[in-house]
């Protein structure tokens, strides 16, 4: 048996949500022990990097599980079968209201391997028509313009902690 492998015995599904669901698994080790996983399964979900000029535009949103409102890029959950670049052109023109052209794919993000399947499909875009803000319902969130060092000194000083944003600028500006 590989040694970097796990082989599943049992899985069963523990918990049914609207946006996760979650496994139990028996797995044997590769040293031959058996052990347990549980793992959110999560459909996965699109993170934009849209630039103006010199400017990238942030969303600002309450996030209920740290009880604070954030800055973070516009970012949505994938529908069931959605292809990620479409997902991308509709999360930003619901949260910002603007459209964009010369997409960049930036590759993804595996947010919390330990725990969570979650992939998160990363974009840059070129900010062009702004069309209007048409925000999911219960979703109540104000776009920004910041000066792209301005955002990074923000992610410097603990301002930005969103680890999604974090790496859709460093994939974007590669520093």
């Amino acid at each position: 048996m590989n040694k970097f492998y796990e082989k599943t015995l049992s899985s069963e599904i523990v918990f049914k949500g609207k946006i996760f669901d979650i496994k139990h698994d028996e797995v044997q080790l590769s040293n031959g022990a058996n052990s347990f996983r549980d793992i959110i399964l999560h459909p996965g979900g699109v993170v934009v990097v849209p630039q103006k000029g010199n400017k990238i535009i942030l969303v600002k949103q309450f996030r209920y599980a740290i009880s604070e409102a954030i800055f973070e890029l516009p970012a949505g959950k994938l529908e069931l079968g959605e292809d990620p670049f479409i997902a991308a052109k509709r999360e930003l023109l619901e949260e910002t209201g603007y459209q964009a052209q010369n997409w960049q794919c930036l590759g993804f993000i595996n947010t919390s391997a330990g725990i969570c399947n979650e992939k998160l499909y990363l974009y840059k875009a070129e900010i062009t028509d702004f069309i209007g803000q048409n925000p999911d319902e219960n979703e109540i969130i104000d776009y920004y313009e910041f000066d792209i060092q301005e955002v990074f000194d923000m992610i410097k000083n603990g301002k930005i902690n969103d680890a999604k944003t974090i790496c859709g600028l460093m994939r974007a500006y590669k520093l």
